[in-house]
């Protein structure tokens, strides 16, 4: 790993650990792909579920994609639309785009939960 990938990281935890929502998510990333630090699923998810609940879209995206693949935690299909659905309404077209990808995957049921759930988050938050 290079320097100066560990260095990003260790100042991105710092951000991320005072709430910088843009650090969280760039520390998940960081562990999604093990780029200064460990290869940790389970710790991308953590610190996008952070980012995610503070509005960061692209926190957002990725953990539909962390749930849709099962990545660092039970794959669930509901929940991937869910939080691709959540970014689809803040205006991110790529977000639309895996939601209705993710739909032609689930049967109807699933889908209501799905925007049951995005509805809910959405007026907790």
């Amino acid at each position: 790993m290079p320097q100066d990938h560990k260095a990003a990281a260790i100042w991105f935890e710092r951000a991320a650990k005072q709430g910088n929502a843009s650090a969280q998510k760039n520390l998940g990333s960081m562990y999604e792909i093990g780029e200064g630090v460990p290869l940790d699923h389970k710790a991308a998810v953590t610190w996008y579920e952070r980012a995610a609940e503070q509005g960061n879209t692209a926190a957002q995206i990725s953990l539909g994609v962390m749930y849709a693949r099962g990545e660092g935690l039970l794959q669930d299909y509901v929940k991937a639309h869910m939080w691709f659905n959540i970014a689809a309404a803040n205006g991110v077209s790529d977000a639309t785009v895996a939601r209705t990808k993710m739909a032609e995957l689930m049967v109807p049921s699933q889908i209501q939960e799905a925007q049951k759930l995005a509805r809910e988050w959405t007026e907790k938050y």
